[in-house]
């Protein structure tokens, strides 16, 4: 089909499965969320459908893993009405303004006055009452100068970087990954991770909403979250710093992995955004679902990109704004070819090996 809007690879195993059955919601074990700030916007749509239609009946619990973004996606998920809280995050997040020049500080807390909209104490009692979704998010617990707060965090994410470029297990050096996770994970498919120093906090009500703030907390932009009770003392920021996109072993997983994505490659970790050589090749990945947009949908949208946070720079708010609403409409788009080759079980021919 030359007027696809998505690409959809599989590993191995998922690929053959998908094959023989199609896909259904009981075959999904995990769902992956990406960081990306609000490249998300064009996953909205499909968030929409399988938060709403497609888990709705799932018989087994589900597992999601985020970092960043994906876990403030991932959010809505055991809330009353998880459609309606990715709606009004969307709605909160695309309509964010700031003053000329904002600091940190206020960054910061324009953050934790949406957190408190879209999840709120209520929010958060529902979401660890339940037992049908159960979220993990990454959180990075910084260590030596990666702590520190203006120049000396400065000198610690270069220092870290320049580590990160010869070998990314040194980002071990620097940062240790910490899995905030449900109460009632067995954490069966992560406790093996030994590619970086992993640490496992169980989510409690006195401690989501920080980690959840903790995990988008983008080094420079925003303040990092301290001293999250229940975890070890210190700075925490950003999960993509160790897990962007993800390269983690998961094999392990009971299930097939969904992993809608807003690009056509994974980046391991944040500071391998600029190392080309440095990608996700799905080697661990034999039951991984990696759904992505085409060229050509991308393309289609406005400035022919999906948003990104040098938007805030590059445009005036009003025009910011509207711009990112299109895209979140045009994702609707991507949402409706997922559910129609779901429903028809056409996937199974236009899936393709992940090689």
């Amino acid at each position: 089909m030359t007027d696809s809007l998505l690409s959809i690879k599989a590993g191995a195993q998922a690929y053959q499965q998908i094959k023989d059955n199609g896909l259904s919601a009981d075959d999904i074990d995990l769902m992956l969320g990406a960081s990306g700030g609000p490249k998300w916007f064009i996953l909205q749509g499909m968030d929409r459908w399988l938060f709403g239609e497609f888990f709705r009946h799932k018989k087994q619990p589900l597992n999601t893993l985020g970092t960043s973004a994906g876990a403030w996606r991932f959010a809505s998920l055991g809330q009353p009405d998880p459609v309606a809280a990715s709606d009004l995050f969307a709605q909160l997040y695309s309509t964010q303004t700031y003053s000329e020049n904002p600091d940190r500080k206020e960054i910061t807390d324009e953050a934790r006055k949406l957190l408190a909209r879209y999840v709120p104490d209520s929010a958060v009692t529902s979401i660890l009452a339940q037992t049908k979704v159960r979220h993990h998010f990454i959180v990075a617990r910084c260590l030596r100068s990666t702590a520190a707060e203006g120049r000396r965090q400065m000198l610690g994410l270069l220092s870290s970087a320049l580590a990160n470029s010869v070998n990314r297990r040194s980002l071990g050096r620097y940062y240790e990954r910490v899995m905030f996770h449900h109460p009632q994970s067995d954490l069966n498919f992560c406790r093996h991770w030994n590619d970086l120093p992993t640490r496992f906090v169980g989510l409690t009500e006195q401690n989501f909403q920080s980690a959840l703030l903790a995990t988008g907390s983008i080094p420079l932009v925003l303040e990092g979250v301290k001293d999250i009770p229940g975890a070890p003392p210190g700075v925490y920021r950003d999960g993509g710093i160790t897990d962007y996109h993800f390269d983690v072993d998961l094999s392990q997983v009971n299930g097939l992995v969904l992993y809608p994505h807003f690009h056509s490659e994974a980046i391991p970790g944040w500071f391998d955004k600029r190392l080309k050589r440095r990608r996700t090749t799905g080697k661990d990945w034999p039951n991984v679902v990696f759904i992505s947009p085409s060229d050509a949908f991308v393309k289609s949208l406005p400035y022919g990109k999906i948003p990104d946070r040098t938007d805030f720079q590059k445009l005036p708010a009003p025009q910011r704004i509207r711009y990112w609403q299109q895209a979140i409409e045009a994702g609707q788009r991507l949402a409706d070819e997922l559910q129609s080759l779901v429903e028809t079980g056409n996937i199974r021919k236009r899936v393709e090996l992940w090689r």
